[in-house]
Protein backbone atom coordinates (compact mmCIF):
# COMPACT_ATOMS: atom_id res chain seq x y z
CA UNK A 1 0.00 0.00 0.00
CA UNK A 2 1.24 3.37 -0.83
CA UNK A 3 1.62 5.73 2.19
CA UNK A 4 3.36 8.58 0.01
CA UNK A 5 0.85 11.73 0.20
CA UNK A 6 0.31 13.11 -3.34
CA UNK A 7 -0.69 16.28 -2.43
CA UNK A 8 -1.06 18.18 0.47
CA UNK A 9 -4.80 17.55 2.64
CA UNK A 10 -6.94 19.78 5.30
CA UNK A 11 -6.87 17.69 8.35
CA UNK A 12 -2.93 17.52 8.00
CA UNK A 13 -2.57 21.31 7.84
CA UNK A 14 -5.33 21.04 11.05
CA UNK A 15 -3.25 19.23 13.19
CA UNK A 16 -0.25 22.05 13.08
CA UNK A 17 -3.38 23.92 15.50
CA UNK A 18 -4.99 21.33 16.82
CA UNK A 19 -4.00 18.28 18.84
CA UNK A 20 -7.07 16.24 18.44
CA UNK A 21 -10.17 16.22 15.74
CA UNK A 22 -11.46 19.16 14.57
CA UNK A 23 -15.01 19.56 12.53
CA UNK A 24 -16.04 22.78 10.93
CA UNK A 25 -19.85 23.71 11.14
CA UNK A 26 -21.65 25.48 8.77
CA UNK A 27 -23.30 28.74 9.20
CA UNK A 28 -25.71 31.00 8.04
CA UNK A 29 -25.09 34.63 9.89
CA UNK A 30 -28.09 36.59 7.82
CA UNK A 31 -25.49 38.54 5.65
CA UNK A 32 -25.77 39.20 2.17
CA UNK A 33 -23.68 40.18 -0.07
CA UNK A 34 -22.67 43.43 -2.34
CA UNK A 35 -23.65 41.93 -5.74
CA UNK A 36 -27.29 41.30 -4.52
CA UNK A 37 -28.00 44.86 -2.68
CA UNK A 38 -26.71 46.91 -5.77
CA UNK A 39 -23.15 48.07 -4.22
CA UNK A 40 -21.36 45.94 -6.43
CA UNK A 41 -24.61 44.64 -8.64
CA UNK A 42 -27.64 43.26 -8.47
CA UNK A 43 -28.85 39.61 -8.81
CA UNK A 44 -26.01 37.41 -7.06
CA UNK A 45 -23.54 35.80 -9.16
CA UNK A 46 -24.79 34.16 -12.23
CA UNK A 47 -24.44 29.98 -10.69
CA UNK A 48 -25.48 30.85 -6.87
CA UNK A 49 -28.09 29.29 -5.06
CA UNK A 50 -26.99 29.06 -1.05
CA UNK A 51 -29.35 26.48 -1.04
CA UNK A 52 -26.72 24.18 -2.60
CA UNK A 53 -24.24 24.34 0.54
CA UNK A 54 -26.65 25.37 3.49
CA UNK A 55 -27.29 21.91 5.90
CA UNK A 56 -30.57 21.46 7.82
CA UNK A 57 -29.31 22.85 10.76
CA UNK A 58 -27.96 26.05 8.84
CA UNK A 59 -31.58 28.48 8.88
CA UNK A 60 -30.80 32.33 9.24
CA UNK A 61 -33.88 32.33 11.75
CA UNK A 62 -31.89 30.45 14.40
CA UNK A 63 -29.07 31.93 16.24
CA UNK A 64 -25.55 31.15 15.69
CA UNK A 65 -25.37 29.16 19.32
CA UNK A 66 -28.51 27.03 18.10
CA UNK A 67 -26.96 26.26 14.80
CA UNK A 68 -23.55 25.62 16.66
CA UNK A 69 -24.81 22.89 19.22
CA UNK A 70 -27.42 21.50 16.26
CA UNK A 71 -23.97 21.10 14.03
CA UNK A 72 -22.06 19.72 17.09
CA UNK A 73 -25.28 16.71 18.09
CA UNK A 74 -24.84 15.95 14.27
CA UNK A 75 -20.93 14.98 14.64
CA UNK A 76 -20.52 14.05 18.08
CA UNK A 77 -21.55 10.56 17.81
CA UNK A 78 -18.30 10.11 15.58
CA UNK A 79 -15.54 11.40 17.92
CA UNK A 80 -16.99 12.51 21.47
CA UNK A 81 -13.90 14.58 22.31
CA UNK A 82 -14.38 16.40 18.67
CA UNK A 83 -13.82 20.39 18.71
CA UNK A 84 -15.26 22.74 16.32
CA UNK A 85 -14.58 25.58 14.22
CA UNK A 86 -17.39 27.57 13.35
CA UNK A 87 -17.27 28.35 9.84
CA UNK A 88 -19.36 31.89 8.75
CA UNK A 89 -20.43 30.22 5.17
CA UNK A 90 -23.06 31.44 3.46
CA UNK A 91 -22.90 34.94 1.45
CA UNK A 92 -20.54 37.40 2.42
CA UNK A 93 -19.12 37.23 6.44
CA UNK A 94 -17.31 40.15 6.33
CA UNK A 95 -20.20 42.51 4.85
CA UNK A 96 -21.56 44.47 7.69
CA UNK A 97 -20.23 47.19 10.46
CA UNK A 98 -17.39 46.11 12.23
CA UNK A 99 -19.04 45.97 15.87
CA UNK A 100 -21.90 43.54 14.27
CA UNK A 101 -19.47 41.76 13.17
CA UNK A 102 -17.37 40.96 16.39
CA UNK A 103 -20.89 40.59 17.82
CA UNK A 104 -21.09 37.76 15.60
CA UNK A 105 -17.70 36.03 15.55
CA UNK A 106 -17.72 36.70 19.80
CA UNK A 107 -21.11 34.73 19.68
CA UNK A 108 -19.58 31.95 17.93
CA UNK A 109 -16.51 31.29 20.23
CA UNK A 110 -18.34 31.81 23.58
CA UNK A 111 -20.05 28.33 22.34
CA UNK A 112 -18.62 25.12 23.95
CA UNK A 113 -15.59 23.45 22.27
CA UNK A 114 -15.43 25.84 19.65
CA UNK A 115 -12.14 26.55 19.35
CA UNK A 116 -12.16 29.13 16.05
CA UNK A 117 -13.38 30.50 13.07
CA UNK A 118 -12.96 29.82 9.41
CA UNK A 119 -14.64 33.48 7.44
CA UNK A 120 -15.81 33.16 4.15
CA UNK A 121 -16.05 36.41 2.11
CA UNK A 122 -14.94 37.83 -1.28
CA UNK A 123 -11.90 39.68 -1.82
CA UNK A 124 -13.65 43.10 -2.15
CA UNK A 125 -14.66 43.07 1.20
CA UNK A 126 -11.95 43.27 3.74
CA UNK A 127 -11.35 46.65 5.07
CA UNK A 128 -8.52 47.46 6.99
CA UNK A 129 -10.37 47.98 10.38
CA UNK A 130 -12.02 44.65 10.06
CA UNK A 131 -8.17 43.12 9.34
CA UNK A 132 -7.11 44.83 12.46
CA UNK A 133 -9.38 42.99 14.98
CA UNK A 134 -8.82 39.73 12.96
CA UNK A 135 -4.86 39.85 13.66
CA UNK A 136 -5.42 40.61 17.00
CA UNK A 137 -8.40 37.95 17.27
CA UNK A 138 -5.96 35.16 15.56
CA UNK A 139 -3.62 35.88 18.83
CA UNK A 140 -5.88 34.20 20.89
CA UNK A 141 -7.99 31.54 18.85
CA UNK A 142 -7.50 29.94 15.46
CA UNK A 143 -8.89 32.15 12.10
CA UNK A 144 -8.76 31.23 8.93
CA UNK A 145 -9.58 33.56 6.25
CA UNK A 146 -11.49 32.07 2.83
CA UNK A 147 -11.71 34.11 0.23
CA UNK A 148 -14.06 33.79 -3.32
CA UNK A 149 -11.59 33.79 -5.85
CA UNK A 150 -13.72 31.43 -8.44
CA UNK A 151 -11.37 32.24 -11.47
CA UNK A 152 -8.14 34.35 -12.26
CA UNK A 153 -9.94 35.88 -15.44
CA UNK A 154 -11.62 39.36 -15.42
CA UNK A 155 -13.71 38.54 -18.31
CA UNK A 156 -15.00 35.29 -16.45
CA UNK A 157 -15.50 37.50 -13.65
CA UNK A 158 -17.70 39.84 -15.21
CA UNK A 159 -19.18 36.93 -17.19
CA UNK A 160 -20.71 35.63 -14.10
CA UNK A 161 -21.87 38.65 -12.30
CA UNK A 162 -18.80 38.24 -9.45
CA UNK A 163 -18.76 42.25 -9.15
CA UNK A 164 -15.01 42.12 -8.29
CA UNK A 165 -11.42 42.03 -10.20
CA UNK A 166 -8.79 39.27 -10.16
CA UNK A 167 -6.69 42.12 -8.77
CA UNK A 168 -9.12 42.71 -5.86
CA UNK A 169 -8.07 39.23 -5.14
CA UNK A 170 -4.08 39.58 -5.33
CA UNK A 171 -4.76 42.58 -2.76
CA UNK A 172 -7.23 41.14 -0.67
CA UNK A 173 -4.84 38.04 -0.02
CA UNK A 174 -2.18 39.48 0.66
CA UNK A 175 -3.01 42.15 3.36
CA UNK A 176 -4.63 39.55 5.05
CA UNK A 177 -1.78 37.35 4.76
CA UNK A 178 0.73 40.21 5.90
CA UNK A 179 -1.44 40.11 9.02
CA UNK A 180 -0.11 36.79 10.14
CA UNK A 181 -3.89 35.03 9.55
CA UNK A 182 -3.94 31.59 7.55
CA UNK A 183 -5.86 32.56 3.78
CA UNK A 184 -7.60 30.62 1.85
CA UNK A 185 -8.76 30.55 -1.56
CA UNK A 186 -12.12 29.02 -3.53
CA UNK A 187 -12.29 28.47 -7.34
CA UNK A 188 -15.12 26.61 -9.59
CA UNK A 189 -13.35 24.75 -12.37
CA UNK A 190 -15.58 24.73 -15.66
CA UNK A 191 -17.02 28.61 -15.77
CA UNK A 192 -18.46 29.32 -19.14
CA UNK A 193 -15.87 30.43 -21.69
CA UNK A 194 -12.55 28.93 -19.53
CA UNK A 195 -11.02 25.84 -22.01
CA UNK A 196 -8.59 23.56 -20.43
CA UNK A 197 -5.52 25.53 -20.84
CA UNK A 198 -7.14 28.32 -18.94
CA UNK A 199 -8.40 26.34 -16.03
CA UNK A 200 -4.54 24.61 -15.59
CA UNK A 201 -2.82 28.60 -16.15
CA UNK A 202 -5.01 29.84 -13.12
CA UNK A 203 -3.01 27.14 -10.92
CA UNK A 204 0.23 29.09 -11.79
CA UNK A 205 -1.49 32.11 -10.94
CA UNK A 206 -2.96 31.27 -7.94
CA UNK A 207 0.35 30.11 -6.58
CA UNK A 208 1.96 33.43 -6.68
CA UNK A 209 -0.29 34.15 -3.63
CA UNK A 210 0.81 33.75 -0.54
CA UNK A 211 -2.47 31.20 -0.01
CA UNK A 212 -2.90 28.89 2.60
CA UNK A 213 -4.80 26.57 1.39
CA UNK A 214 -7.24 25.90 -1.76
CA UNK A 215 -10.73 24.89 -2.53
CA UNK A 216 -11.52 23.66 -6.06
CA UNK A 217 -14.66 22.16 -7.05
CA UNK A 218 -16.39 21.69 -10.56
CA UNK A 219 -19.06 23.67 -11.90
CA UNK A 220 -22.33 22.53 -10.90
CA UNK A 221 -25.49 24.20 -13.02
CA UNK A 222 -28.44 24.22 -10.50
CA UNK A 223 -31.83 24.53 -11.38
CA UNK A 224 -33.50 28.38 -11.39
CA UNK A 225 -30.21 29.90 -11.94
CA UNK A 226 -29.01 32.22 -14.42
CA UNK A 227 -26.03 30.27 -15.08
CA UNK A 228 -27.98 26.91 -15.69
CA UNK A 229 -30.33 29.02 -18.65
CA UNK A 230 -27.28 30.32 -20.19
CA UNK A 231 -26.23 26.35 -20.43
CA UNK A 232 -29.13 25.94 -22.27
CA UNK A 233 -29.10 28.98 -24.46
CA UNK A 234 -25.29 28.39 -25.54
CA UNK A 235 -23.72 24.82 -23.97
CA UNK A 236 -20.79 25.49 -26.38
CA UNK A 237 -19.46 27.94 -24.05
CA UNK A 238 -19.45 25.40 -21.20
CA UNK A 239 -16.45 22.52 -20.56
CA UNK A 240 -18.67 19.34 -20.46
CA UNK A 241 -18.03 17.45 -17.18
CA UNK A 242 -20.79 14.73 -18.15
CA UNK A 243 -17.97 11.69 -16.90
CA UNK A 244 -16.19 12.24 -13.90
CA UNK A 245 -13.31 10.70 -15.72
CA UNK A 246 -12.52 13.98 -17.83
CA UNK A 247 -12.74 16.01 -14.59
CA UNK A 248 -10.53 13.60 -12.36
CA UNK A 249 -7.71 14.04 -15.64
CA UNK A 250 -8.37 17.93 -15.27
CA UNK A 251 -8.15 18.24 -11.57
CA UNK A 252 -4.50 15.66 -11.87
CA UNK A 253 -2.94 17.99 -14.33
CA UNK A 254 -4.23 21.19 -11.71
CA UNK A 255 -2.31 19.86 -9.19
CA UNK A 256 0.75 19.61 -10.32
CA UNK A 257 0.93 23.04 -11.61
CA UNK A 258 0.29 23.96 -8.22
CA UNK A 259 2.83 25.21 -5.68
CA UNK A 260 4.45 22.51 -3.94
CA UNK A 261 3.47 23.74 -0.10
CA UNK A 262 -0.50 24.59 -0.72
CA UNK A 263 -3.03 22.37 1.34
CA UNK A 264 -5.86 21.23 -0.66
CA UNK A 265 -8.98 21.09 1.50
CA UNK A 266 -11.45 19.84 -1.55
CA UNK A 267 -11.72 19.07 -5.04
CA UNK A 268 -15.82 18.64 -5.51
CA UNK A 269 -18.78 19.64 -4.18
CA UNK A 270 -22.29 17.76 -4.02
CA UNK A 271 -25.35 19.89 -4.69
CA UNK A 272 -28.98 18.32 -3.66
CA UNK A 273 -30.21 15.93 -6.21
CA UNK A 274 -33.60 17.74 -6.48
CA UNK A 275 -31.70 21.09 -7.51
CA UNK A 276 -29.04 19.80 -9.65
CA UNK A 277 -28.98 19.99 -13.46
CA UNK A 278 -25.56 18.68 -13.74
CA UNK A 279 -23.17 16.72 -13.97
CA UNK A 280 -24.50 14.09 -11.47
CA UNK A 281 -21.64 11.59 -10.66
CA UNK A 282 -23.59 9.82 -7.93
CA UNK A 283 -19.78 9.90 -5.79
CA UNK A 284 -19.35 10.92 -2.85
CA UNK A 285 -16.49 12.98 -1.32
CA UNK A 286 -14.15 10.39 -0.25
CA UNK A 287 -15.22 8.59 -3.33
CA UNK A 288 -14.12 11.01 -5.48
CA UNK A 289 -10.54 11.40 -3.75
CA UNK A 290 -10.14 7.56 -4.03
CA UNK A 291 -10.93 7.51 -7.67
CA UNK A 292 -8.50 10.93 -7.75
CA UNK A 293 -5.52 9.24 -5.73
CA UNK A 294 -5.74 5.99 -7.84
CA UNK A 295 -5.35 8.16 -11.18
CA UNK A 296 -2.54 10.27 -9.36
CA UNK A 297 -0.64 7.33 -8.86
CA UNK A 298 -1.09 5.68 -12.33
CA UNK A 299 0.44 8.77 -13.84
CA UNK A 300 2.93 9.11 -11.03
CA UNK A 301 1.54 12.35 -10.55
CA UNK A 302 2.20 14.47 -7.36
CA UNK A 303 1.59 18.01 -6.26
CA UNK A 304 4.16 20.84 -7.70
CA UNK A 305 5.36 18.35 -10.16
CA UNK A 306 4.54 20.78 -12.83
CA UNK A 307 5.33 23.44 -10.77
CA UNK A 308 7.68 26.74 -12.17
CA UNK A 309 8.04 29.40 -9.81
Amino acid sequence: METRRRYNDFPTFLKRFFPGKVQKISLHAGFTCPNRDGTAGYGGCTYCNNQTFSPDYCRTEKPLAVQLEEGKRFFAHKYPEMKYLAYFQAYTNTYAALETLKRRYEEALAVDDVVGLVIGTRPDCMPDALLDYLEALGRRTFVLVEYGIESTLDRTLRRINRGHTWQATVDAVTRTAARGLPVGGHVILGLPGESREDMLGQAAELSRLPLDTLKLHQLQLIRGTRMAREYEERPEDFLPFDEADTYIALVTDYIQRLRPDLVLERFVSQSPKELLVKPDWGLKNYEFNHLLQKRMKETDAWQGKLYNP
